[in-house]
Parts: structure tokens; C-alpha cells; sequence
């Protein structure tokens, strides 16, 4: 009867094991080693990259704005409360959306900050041309 525990040929299936063939498994050794350096450094430099762009993006925001809070007033105005960060000599605008329950867009308006002051809190009204459910604040650019 044939021996069914034949052994695979040599260099066929990727590593060795290191028993018949010495200098292989010190080879499969290093290209181990080397692998994980690569690994390592090319991970390294995902990471910087990822931290370079987050703070060039964070860092690169003149005025930023966030809504506190909205009220509804009547079926044609929202009083919204916007708060805005930028420096002190930077002139800014925000602008302001109002959507009504469908979605759809009912009111927009561009609120100017003056220089002067660092952190600016305003209550802002928004004209609507139906009843308006929501606020949002789209975004804030230096003037």
C-alpha cells in the first residue's frame, strides 16, 4: 500500500517550515520582518497625512457659526439664534435656511457679522413664504 503522507514539493506552496531547509526558513524569516517595517511605516504615514488634512481643514475655518436654537413666529418669519466664532478682525457671513414640512425650502437669508468682536451671538430673522418648520444654518465664509 502507498504512503499517503507524501510531502508537497519543495517552494510550491508558499513558506517552509524550516526543518529540511534551513537557509529558506531564515529567508521567510526576513521577508517577514520586512513586510511588518513596511507595514509599519506606511501605516505611520496614513495616519500623519490624516492628521495633516483634519488640521489644515480645521485651521483653514476664518468664521464658523452654529444655530443655538429657532423659534417660529408666524407662517411668514423664524427667529433664529446664531452664534459665530471667527477672529477679531474678520468681517463674516452666515447663511441661513428655512425649510417647511415637506422639505422644501420656504426661506434664506445672509446674516453679516462686523470685526470687532471674537464671538458674536444674534438673533437672526428669516422671511418665509409659507410656514416654516425648521432652521439650519448652511455655512459661514469671510467677507
Amino acid at each position: 500500500m502507498a504512503d499517503l503522507r507524501q510531502k508537497a514539493p519543495e517552494g510550491r506552496y508558499g513558506r517552509t517550515t524550516g526543518r529540511s531547509g534551513g537557509s529558506m526558513g531564515r529567508a521567510d524569516a526576513r521577508t517577514d520582518r520586512r513586510l511588518k517595517v513596511t507595514g509599519g511605516v506606511l501605516g505611520v504615514l496614513f495616519l500623519a497625512l490624516i492628521g495633516w488634512i483634519g488640521g489644515s481643514y480645521i485651521s483653514g475655518q476664518d468664521v464658523s457659526g452654529e444655530v443655538i436654537k429657532f423659534k417660529v413666529v408666524s407662517d411668514s418669519a423664524v427667529e433664529v439664534h446664531l452664534e459665530v466664532r471667527k477672529d477679531e478682525s474678520v468681517e463674516g457671513v452666515c447663511t441661513l435656511r428655512s425649510r417647511a414640512e415637506n422639505g422644501s425650502e420656504v426661506g434664506r437669508r445672509s446674516a453679516a457679522f462686523d470685526a470687532g468682536s471674537a464671538r458674536v451671538d444674534k438673533v437672526v430673522t428669516v422671511r418665509t413664504t409659507a410656514r416654516a418648520t425648521s432652521a439650519e444654518l448652511l455655512g459661514c465664509e469671510k467677507k
